[in-house]
């Protein structure tokens, strides 16, 4: 089996690509505990079904994705921990940083892709995390998000027959040999012509139950019935590809509880325009970070928020450019007021 196969496989690696940086860091595997260790010198290299591995550099299974690494790298940089925390993580994907949050101890970590079916399946498990699908991240509000969030822990359910509203009808008290006398108050049965209604919505409904066009109403899965639902997080995390954080960083602001954080992932690719973009995606000209670096420093200030560091990532890009975190926070009134 090829090498980089049997490393997802066996579960060593959660993607191809991951499994590829694990053998480029150093892999070995043998048959049998005497018996010496090989090394993976490629990809496509066979490595037999019952073989024994040993990565020389775990790092890059600490986490889902190598988004985990690097943002685990910039919160260690910054002395910044999820510790109790409800967070949100912006262009959850695969769920590199959820998965990093997680290990920092987040409470809760809500993530948000515009995408669908990218989030790991040991993410997609964990009860401590939300996934929210479909959704752009520049069109967010604290109402759009509460009310997806509120359908993830729901479910439809057909709507139920109110028993209580069935027409009580004439003479029901003879059905049980019932007797009648003068004390007898026959006021609140139904009159015939409502029994016909009654029978002819009743033969309705059941046509629609039939048909799967009964209509159904939104109900808490059991599951979560004390699940709290609020938009406010104390650490945003983000991670979004083509487009500017310019134009996402006005829904964020309005998702920050008091004292939140914000700690965005900076792909200047996606920040400057298609003349200063070489080949492969790469920016052509280093002295364009310093532009990128600008332009977010004033959209922040314009939306009332203090930047706190401007960092390398710890990882540069899959495409080998250089990336960035933008580290932020909403400013106290005083500094609002000198700005």
């Amino acid at each position: 089996m090829r090498a980089d196969i049997f490393l997802v496989e066996s579960g060593r690696a959660s993607t191809r690509s991951q499994a590829q940086r694990l053998i480029a860091s150093g892999v070995e595997w043998r048959l049998g505990s005497v018996a010496p260790w090989k090394k993976v010198a490629k990809n496509g290299d066979d490595i037999p079904a019952c073989a024994e591995l040993r990565l020389l550099d775990a790092a890059e299974a600490r986490f889902v994705s190598r988004g985990g690494l690097k943002l685990e790298g910039v919160m260690q940089r910054l002395g910044l921990t999820a510790q109790g925390l409800q967070c949100l993580d912006v262009g959850q994907s695969t769920g590199g940083f959820t998965h990093c949050l997680l290990t920092s101890g987040a409470r809760c970590v809500v993530g948000v892709d515009v995408g669908h079916d990218q989030l790991h399946p040991q993410l997609r498990a964990d009860d401590r995390v939300v996934c929210l699908e479909g959704l752009n991240a520049r069109a967010l509000t604290p109402a759009s998000l509460a009310d997806a969030w509120e359908e993830t822990l729901s479910e439809l359910v057909e709507e139920q027959e109110d028993n209580d509203t069935q027409p009580v009808a004439p003479y029901a008290w003879m059905r049980n040999g019932g007797l009648v006398d003068d004390a007898y108050d026959d006021s609140d049965d139904a009159k015939d012509h409502e029994i016909e209604v009654f029978k002819t919505q009743r033969s309705e409904r059941n046509k629609a139950q039939a048909a799967g066009t009964l209509p159904r109403q939104r109900r808490r899965k059991a599951a979560f019935a004390d699940a709290v639902v609020d938009p406010a997080f104390g650490l945003i995390a983000g991670d979004v590809s083509f487009i500017s954080l310019t134009l996402v960083l006005p829904a964020l602001v309005p998702l920050l509880a008091p004292n939140g954080q914000l700690l965005l992932l900076v792909k200047p690719q996606f920040e400057l325009q298609p003349a200063d973009i070489g080949k492969g995606g790469l920016v052509k000209d280093e002295a364009s970070y310093g532009r990128v670096e600008k332009r977010l420093r004033k959209a922040c200030a314009e939306l009332g928020l203090q930047v706190l560091s401007w960092l390398d990532s710890p990882i540069t890009g899959g495409d080998g450019n250089r990336e960035f975190f933008l580290h932020a926070r909403p400013m106290t009134p005083a500094q609002g007021a000198s700005t």
